[in-house]
């Protein structure tokens, strides 16, 4: 048994990755393009394992992907590859539709072509989950109800545009013709192996340094944060136990200022690596980047009713482990920065 992950080298994607081998048997054959964000150090634990393939390349070649189907035959295919940052999307905005609209038409159809080849058994048991996020739905103000699977798309950023396009072709193929699909929309993810140009690694790799630690506009925006790994378990769950055609919402039910999220990495740091003097001076308010969404929150309720999962880490817990993987994995950091220059 195969299944197939796309963006297998980034942040979520290596997460899940070392999560599944770590509890299967099953193969898995990783397809990434290695962009700034794709990063083998990620795996190289797994590096030599047998029950791992991993395939350079980009999701949207046809051939390369219709190759790997015809290859390794998978029973499922998981789709984290995309281009994820906002603020290069606001930048250069062209990378975002190429790799998380066409990309994800090019999995799809590959997908759909390979589905049909299959017998009746092997169709009752193929999946394709697209991983997404819940900033397709836009910006909640403070006492707006949160994010759930009914809400309407209201994306803000050529990110969460894109990501909203690809969520409408996968929802297309299972209406249109019958390809079992599942969508995932999910919240902040935070952990190891996050690239340190994201919120909470860029706050510890500044704070480390001594460099003043950048929030946007009055730090007053909320997310709610999720412990990648809580993800991964949740994604699993989806996998084996999702009603094809269905979204399900995953959060951490941790609704976070991103201040306090800078406080909070700054109070174990103080405790942790102490430097004569608090890390919180080092907080610098920054002009706001243009459409930055107010709030995010999710009501996780549907699946947490119908597949049984909720998250193991409250924030406290979960930024805890995350601020001292950083600190113990220095040199995995300096290469990710050197990797950017």
């Amino acid at each position: 048994m195969t299944i197939v992950v796309t963006g297998g080298a980034g942040f979520i994607g290596s997460n899940f990755v070392l999560d599944w081998l770590a509890q299967s048997a099953e193969t898995v054959v990783n397809i990434d393009k290695l962009t700034y964000a794709g990063n083998l150090d990620n795996l190289r634990s797994i590096a030599s394992d047998a029950p791992y393939v991993f395939v350079k390349g980009d999701i949207a070649n046809r051939e390369l992907i219709d190759s790997v189907f015809a290859t390794y035959r998978p029973r499922a295919l998981l789709n984290f590859a995309a281009e994820s940052h906002v603020d290069r999307s606001i930048t250069g905005p062209g990378a975002f539709v190429e790799t998380n609209i066409v990309g994800t038409f090019t999995l799809l159809d590959a997908s759909r072509r390979y589905f049909q080849s299959l017998d009746p058994i092997e169709r009752s048991s193929f999946r394709f989950l697209q991983v997404s996020t819940d900033e397709v739905y836009g910006s909640l103000g403070p006492n707006d109800r949160p994010f759930s699977e009914a809400t309407v798309y209201a994306p803000n950023s050529p990110y969460s545009a894109s990501k909203a396009a690809a969520d409408h072709l996968v929802r297309s193929y299972f209406h249109t013709y019958n390809l079992p699909t599942l969508t995932t929309n999910c919240s902040n993810n935070y952990g190891p192996f996050q690239n340190p140009e994201k919120l909470i690694p860029l706050m510890i790799d500044r704070a480390l340094r001594g460099e003043p630690i950048p929030i946007y506009g009055d730090g007053q925006n909320v997310r709610d944060w999720l412990y990648v790994k809580d993800h991964c378990e949740a994604l699993r769950v989806v996998l084996n136990s999702g009603r094809a055609g269905e979204t399900y919402a995953i959060g951490g039910n941790s609704e976070i200022r991103n201040l306090d999220v800078a406080n909070s990495v700054c109070g174990l740091l103080d405790t942790l690596v102490p430097r004569g003097a608090p890390y919180a001076e080092l907080i610098n308010f920054v002009t706001d980047r243009p459409g930055h969404d107010r709030r995010y929150a999710i009501d996780a309720s549907k699946i947490r009713s119908e597949l049984g999962w909720r998250p193991r880490e409250s924030f406290a817990t979960g930024i805890a482990k995350t601020v001292q993987w950083y600190i113990d994995n220095g040199d995995w950091v300096s290469r990710c920065l050197e990797r950017r220059h």
